[in-house]
């Protein structure tokens, strides 16, 4: 079998992104807030906020030392806002129990807030250069018609699908870690879902889906259905935490009010943050940011 890693490394050598979180001196928590962010977000959106949390918080510790309210604050319109709480709570346990240092081994990592098995793999591999499977929807497509000759392989990951990016891995682990970031690359740029640009591909001479296609470009995997977004409670919640975000104080309910005209998808939506913890009551009439300081009386979250 073809070196696939080698071929995929070599053109990424060549024709990488320059992203900030790429680069050799960037911290592994520049790493982890990366990921964290990069989940279900395009890199154009996520690169102003990365660089503005760096910039605030630069380790751990200083995100740590702010309320959380300040990080869904500065996480925006980046959406999925538990993200931002989450990693606030991440900056926590890394500062308690790990002396503000973000842990490299792949359990430890699972054993921090907001990380799952992608999230550990990757900050491993990339912020720690360690040999590990990092797969994501690009590279499971990847694989899946380099190696298997499939159109697409799934919406989650499986034991399969690492067992198989794995095995393409070279055994040394700057190797690997390059060979990860390859195939991400590759598989975001170039083997992407709809226009794949089979010509451009360095794996083409030996990718399975190609050759069933008689050397032809294969048709594309067809398309998943768009979530719609208007209309929404994930509408809704955005409106009102913008509202949040926007405010130095405490918002009044007739404030929140007028920010979408139905009534009960709009309580449904302020429920909703209030139990995700995004938002806080303050004295029954009033809204705020968790740990926004506001004086007496306490603010708490919940109804």
């Amino acid at each position: 079998m073809p070196d696939l890693a080698a071929l995929a490394a070599g053109w990424y050598d060549v024709n990488a992104r320059e992203l900030p979180w790429r680069a050799p001196d960037t911290s592994p928590w520049g790493v982890l807030v990366s990921e964290f962010m990069l989940q279900q977000t395009p890199v154009p959106r996520v690169l102003p906020v990365w660089r503005e949390w760096l910039d605030r918080w630069p380790t751990p510790a200083a995100l740590a030392a702010e309320p959380a309210g300040e990080a869904i604050r500065a996480w925006g319109r980046l959406g999925y806002p538990r993200r931002a709480l989450r990693l606030h709570e991440c900056a926590v346990v890394v500062t308690g129990s790990y002396g503000g240092t973000v842990p490299s081994t792949v359990d430890e990592l699972l054993a921090l807030p907001g990380i799952g098995a992608y999230t550990a793999r990757a900050v491993a591999a990339f912020a720690y250069r360690q040999r590990h499977p990092v797969v994501d929807t690009n590279v499971r497509r990847l694989v899946a018609r380099a190696v298997a000759g499939r159109p697409d392989a799934g919406s989650a990951t499986t034991a399969g699908d690492l067992a198989a990016v794995e095995r393409l891995l070279p055994m040394e682990p700057e190797a690997a870690a390059h060979a990860s970031a390859a195939f991400m690359e590759l598989g975001a740029l170039v083997c992407v879902a709809r226009t794949p640009r089979c010509a451009a591909c360095p794996l083409a001479a030996h990718c399975a889906w190609t050759a069933g296609a008689g050397g032809a470009t294969p048709a594309p995997a067809p398309s998943r259905r768009r979530q719609t977004y208007a209309g929404t409670d994930r509408q809704v919640r955005g409106l009102l935490l913008a509202v949040l975000r926007e405010s130095t104080g405490p918002v009044p309910a007739s404030r929140l009010d007028t920010v979408w005209p139905d009534a009960t998808q709009r309580d449904r939506a302020l429920s909703g943050l209030l139990a995700d913890g995004l938002i806080c009551e303050h004295d029954h009439t009033r809204y705020v940011l968790p740990g926004t300081r506001t004086g007496s009386p306490e603010v708490v979250p919940g109804r």
